[in-house]
């Protein structure tokens, strides 16, 4: 069965193998369709932009403010485009279509890239986590250009995270790219959620450590990256 959302000026149509119906129609036939198909061949249903933008308007109007306000007339458009070039971003990303792996000639010291900018989103609220990370490794056969550590972690935090699952990302993504001999990544985040709502506590940071090969097994290792994140 083929499921197409097609755009039109007078809003979306739904069609299934060419034939028009209902959205009602059409979630109920996706449901069931998605429902014969192991999981890896399940139907991702994609929102149009205009109806990301109708979800906007609709929180809008659900705290109280005023849709005619000059100032919110473009917002649903202003943010949906937000979310889908810069905070969302990393979700259409793959580190392979920006990095290049050359060969290590020799060097089997750690290499450290500290205080790289985080700026992510909470998954539970939404809400806003910025904070920076210090990545590093003991190479083995294989290098990436310096600024790259920072492109994979930016591209794992324009997701929607937690940021236990954001280190450990990082981490693995760079063990999986290079196999080198240890990774460490080392995050410190101030989280809104916790300040500006709930118990409100402000001046606190979480840290949180993804430690691998070396980093792990060897403690005197552990402690020199440990002493050079608290540097």
């Amino acid at each position: 069965m083929v499921f197409e959302v097609i755009d039109t000026m007078s809003g979306p149509v739904y069609s299934i193998d060419g034939k028009t119906v209902s959205e009602e129609e059409y979630a109920k036939q996706e449901i069931l369709y998605n429902a014969t198909l192991p999981e890896a061949e399940l139907v991702q249903y994609q929102p149009t932009e205009q109806e990301a933008m109708d979800a906007v308007e609709t929180l809008i109007q659900f705290i109280g403010a005023d849709m005619k306000d000059p100032n919110c007339v473009d917002t649903p458009k202003r943010v949906m485009k937000a979310w889908r070039d810069v905070w969302g971003s990393g979700y259409t990303q793959n580190s392979k279509d920006f990095l290049t792996v050359f060969p290590n000639e020799g060097y089997d010291e750690m290499i450290v890239v500290k205080n790289i900018p985080i700026n992510s989103t909470c998954s539970h609220h939404l809400a806003p986590i910025h904070g920076f990370a210090h990545i590093a490794i003991i190479p083995g056969k294989d290098l990436i250009g310096l600024s790259k550590y920072a492109r994979i972690a930016d591209m794992f935090a324009r997701r929607l995270q937690l940021q236990e699952r954001l280190t450990t990302q990082i981490a693995d993504e760079i063990e999986d790219l290079l196999a080198p001999i240890g990774v460490a990544v080392y995050i410190e985040a101030a989280h809104m959620c916790m300040s500006t709502r709930g118990v409100k506590i402000h001046d606190s940071v979480t840290v949180t450590t993804a430690l691998k090969g070396a980093f792990r097994n060897n403690p005197d290792t552990r402690a020199e990256f440990m002493s050079i994140c608290r540097s």
